[in-house]
């Protein structure tokens, strides 16, 4: 075979590798294939942008399930796809308009707007697209979706109508969360909270006919709007207002006092205000007791009128405050949860609107039975607490928003107040130009929640819909278990009457490493350079702090998947991702992370470059000679079949990071540290015949062929230019009657590429054996052993030492058998075995039944003995300083308390460190 490079260049490999499975048709569902289906929708991306980490994330596990599978032979389809992400969308692009053109979005027509949607549309998904691409992702890209696509149109009419007619979606006016920035209404799930300081003031009403009620309030603002004073039925304190009047106070309204229960007759004074149109539980104290909803903010969250008109609610509240002097008595710290927008992080206003709703009490016992019954499984399973309580405390869905971009709602009124909702194109039968349609579009998850069968064809019957609906797992993060994967089991079970997927995996949130220093003018995150110095390893000054939090620009913790992929390569970011994700609800990633795995890369194309590099046989058969197979060869086809075992079990119950670590393991450890290094004597000629060598090289080969397909799921592009480095070595490679080892990878090699070769089960299950796997477990502890005698005593690499193992147990005697394992990976000039310990100057070590001994050569006794000494004046005077620092009054006194921590620890260290010292120079004294 030709030379092959040193190292693994993946820009020398990628593009090649991924044109060859799209020209092949790879990605595409096998139809001849008489097995399951197997099916997952793609999380559809936003047309915000680009692919951000959790992006990267998740389609790597999507990819590796895909890849996974296909290799079964199953009937794979990845189906991709973007998201218009209506207010995400319109907000990014009304941004760029006015930065461009210097223009609002309320100076364009509302059809020349949606064109410049349109176009930025067509660009970002282009650009998402080819970087789902340059990951890896090998979706059936003729299936490609748009959640605004024809298609996905007619989906969203189709279900909006039948829930119409079914009652279960209906307009009325109610209290929504506002979003005053983007001027929309949005869901419960749209909502972040976030604890802030604020006050509770005391205000004083007066009451009609003499003397004054105080409430107490943490929004003062709204008092404008108040229509009456509440408190508890039964508090004594307030039996004699009930009833009576108030003259609301800067307004000269007379509003009531009323009971209900609502009212917490510990909070404040007893009595608090009502505002139903901006307040949800005022809201339902009105419809309780008949009360006027009086709304006081325009849409874009200013007061509409009177003399605070025009002002926000923050500048309001400052001028009431002002205004209402003494009769504002008195204010106290409180903490407030207040409500922001997840998107435009605007804080949130109750605000009284008419907006369109579906009845979720409708869904819930479904909701709840999907998942008790386990139609669909959530993973990890401790989501399903938190599922069923949002589902017990779910409210109606408000589904309208006040946009432009996003699908229009499918109504229209008539002059006289009639609704028709119409699902076909164009306009409504019998249409009337005096008609007019809804202006307001649906929430994006709308069409999200119908995700798993529109992009399938539904409303049409296709054969994609009777083949792969329900889909088989969904991947997603954990923070859209509500927004998303709720609503497309309601979905689902509405519309088809079945679950959308069978399993959900809700991975962890990415969080990245913030660094930063605080000063006078507040904290200061480091850049990017100093960033990754600390991310690789450096040791942080003391003046610089760090956390793990969620990724975010202002804080520079940021990590962009495709600066990783052009540093480390495609392979190394996947493994990377693979190897974080646990059933933890946090993924911590920093770069070290990345580095290990690009390392890992070098090591997988390094360990088959020199398989490859020192083959003399150039076929397969006539297979492996079992009569020829030494401790090392048992063991390696002990482990690979149990490797091959453990990771199914990984990937079948989602454990991304067991998988990665078993692959991982079994390669760089087993396969390239072990068995690679006890074939090189055999290989280089110093052992064995040609039978021996002809047999190794096959198990080489064969062991070299599972542990890269297991691993193609992972990082498919080195794993698939290994494979063919193979099938070139073996290009006339035929099935026979070989032993199941070379049958198996004569028939994998069959196959024009990795992506469709067979993924390795376990051959033999006979030879996963626990005897042979503790036995060569006892060769390599001897080998630790050894290679840590000689680390201690500073033995130079050149220099064989001679070993004895003292013991007359079967331990000892298959030890011996099997003593070329220990000549050939630790620098052994020759073992001796004997029944008693001898007498001379060396280490020894207590493994098991046995104890191994080692004599030191008396050259080194007295360099050993000189280097001793020179460490223990070192440490001492380490000891001194750290004991000045220590005994020092004032430093300790000025010092942070992780300053004094750290010394004392490394106090500590230093003092057992003399000890062992003192210890070993004892010994070389005698």
């Amino acid at each position: 075979m030709d030379e092959l490079p040193k190292s693994f260049d993946p820009k020398s490999v990628e593009s090649k590798w991924y044109s060859f499975w799209e020209r092949g048709g790879y990605f595409k569902p096998d139809m001849s294939s008489h097995q399951k289906p197997y099916c997952i929708v793609i999380p559809p991306p936003n047309v915000t942008g680009v692919l951000h980490m959790g992006h990267a994330l998740v389609d790597t596990l999507q990819d590796i399930l895909i890849r996974w599978k296909r290799m079964l032979g199953r009937k794979t389809l990845w189906i991709p796809g973007t998201d218009h992400a209506g207010i995400a969308t319109q907000t990014v692009v009304e941004r760029h308009l006015y930065e461009k053109t210097g223009k609002k979005r309320t100076l364009f027509t509302r059809e020349e707007f949606l064109e410049h949607i349109w176009e930025w549309k067509k660009k970002s998904e282009k650009d998402i697209l080819s970087q789902l691409k340059k990951l890896g992702c090998s979706c059936d890209w003729s299936k490609l979706r748009f959640t605004m696509d024809e298609g996905c149109n007619q989906a969203v009419k189709t279900c909006f109508k039948k829930m119409f007619e079914d009652g279960l979606i209906y307009q009325g006016d109610y209290l929504v969360n506002w979003d005053p920035l983007t001027q929309t209404a949005l869901s419960d799930d749209e909502v972040e909270h976030e604890e802030r300081d604020s006050y509770l003031w005391y205000i004083r009403y007066p009451v009609i006919g003499g003397g004054f009620l105080e409430i107490a309030t943490t929004r003062p603002e709204t008092l404008l709007g108040d229509v009456a004073v509440a408190v508890h039925p039964k508090d004594p304190k307030y039996q004699t207002f009930i009833g009576q009047m108030v003259e609301l106070p800067l307004t000269k309204r007379i509003i009531p006092i009323i009971a209900d229960p609502f009212v917490d007759p510990t909070f404040g004074t007893g009595a608090v205000k009502i505002t139903p149109a901006h307040d949800f539980n005022d809201f339902e104290v009105a419809r309780r007791n008949n009360l006027p909803m009086l709304n006081i903010m325009t849409p874009d969250g200013k007061i509409q009128e009177g003399p605070y008109m025009g002002r926000t609610m923050e500048e309001a509240r400052l001028a009431i405050l002002k205004d209402l002097k003494d009769l504002c008595f008195k204010k106290e710290p409180h903490k407030l949860r207040v409500g922001i927008s997840y998107r435009s992080k605007a804080v949130i206003q109750p605000y009284l609107s008419k907006q369109w709703f579906i009845k979720m009490s409708h869904f819930k016992e479904t909701l709840i039975s999907a998942v008790k019954e386990k139609r669909v499984s959530l993973i990890p399973k401790h989501w399903e607490e938190t599922y069923y309580h949002w589902i017990e405390n779910v409210r109606d869905w408000c589904i309208s928003r006040q946009l432009w971009w996003g699908h229009r709602i499918p109504v229209w009124y008539k002059e006289n107040g009639d609704m028709i909702c119409y699902d076909g194109e164009g306009h409504p039968p019998g249409y009337n130009p005096s008609w007019k349609q809804d202006p307001d579009v649906l929430d994006t998850w709308f069409s999200s929640a119908l995700w798993p069968f529109s992009t399938l064809g539904w409303p049409s019957q296709t054969e994609d819909l009777k083949t792969f609906y329900p889909t088989s797992t969904l991947i997603t993060g954990h923070d859209i278990l509500f927004f998303w994967v709720a609503r497309m089991i309601m979905m689902g079970e509405y519309v088809m009457g079945s679950v959308p997927f069978q399993e959900s995996f809700l991975h962890g949130l990415i969080y990245g490493k913030s660094y930063w220093r605080e000063g006078q003018a507040g904290v200061h995150y480091v850049g990017k350079g100093e960033k990754r110095t600390y991310d690789l390893g450096e040791t942080l000054p003391q003046d610089v702090y760090s956390k793990w939090e969620k990724m975010s620009k202002s804080k520079g913790n940021v990590i962009d998947p495709l600066e990783l992929i052009e540093e480390y390569g495609t392979d190394a970011v996947r493994f990377a991702l693979a190897s974080s994700v646990t059933y933890a609800r946090q993924i911590d990633l920093d770069l070290r992370r990345f580095e290990e795995y690009k390392n890992f890369a070098n090591k997988i194309w390094n360990g088959a470059r020199f398989v490859l590099m020192n083959l003399e046989e150039e076929s397969l058969e006539p297979g492996i000679d079992r009569s020829l197979l030494q401790l090392e060869d048992k063991w390696i086809l002990s482990v690979l079949n149990r490797t091959i075992r453990e990771i199914h079990e990984s990937f079948e119950r989602y454990a991304f990071d067991r998988a990665a670590a078993k692959a991982y393991e079994f390669f760089w450890d087993d396969f390239c540290s072990i068995y690679v290094e006890l074939t090189k004597p055999i290989l280089f000629g110093k052992a064995g015949d040609r039978h021996v060598r002809a047999n190794k090289e096959r198990l080489l080969v064969i062991v070299l062929l599972s542990a890269i397909r297991l691993m193609h799921p992972i990082s498919p592009f080195i794993t698939e230019e290994i494979f063919s480095l193979v099938k070139k070595k073996f290009p006339h490679a035929k099935q026979g009657t070989c032993d199941p080892y070379t049958e198996e990878a004569i028939k994998a090699l069959s196959q024009d590429a990795c992506i469709v070769s067979s993924y390795p089960v376990v051959i033999a299950e006979g030879d996963i054996d626990e005897k042979i796997e503790a036995s060569f477990s006892l060769m390599l502890e001897l080998v630790r052993h050894v290679r840590n005698i000689r680390a201690e005593m500073k033995i130079p690499l050149h220099e064989k030492t001679e070993l004895y193992i003292v013991s007359e147990s079967n331990a000892a005697q298959m030890v011996q058998v099997n003593q070329t394992i220990l000549t050939t990976l630790t620098p052994t000039r020759a073992i001796h075995f004997v029944g008693k310990e001898p007498i001379f100057f060396g280490a020894s070590a207590i493994i098991g039944t046995l104890k191994l001994m080692t004599p030191i050569p008396e050259t080194l006794k007295a360099q050993e003995k000189k280097r001793l000494e020179k460490e223990l004046e070192k440490s001492e005077k380490v000891l001194t300083s750290l004991k000045n620092q220590l005994g020092n009054g004032d430093f300790l006194s000025k010092a942070p308390p992780h300053v004094v921590e750290k010394l004392e620890g490394q106090f500590n260290q230093v003092v057992q460190e003399l000890e062992e010292i003192a210890a070993r120079l004892k010994e070389l004294r005698k």
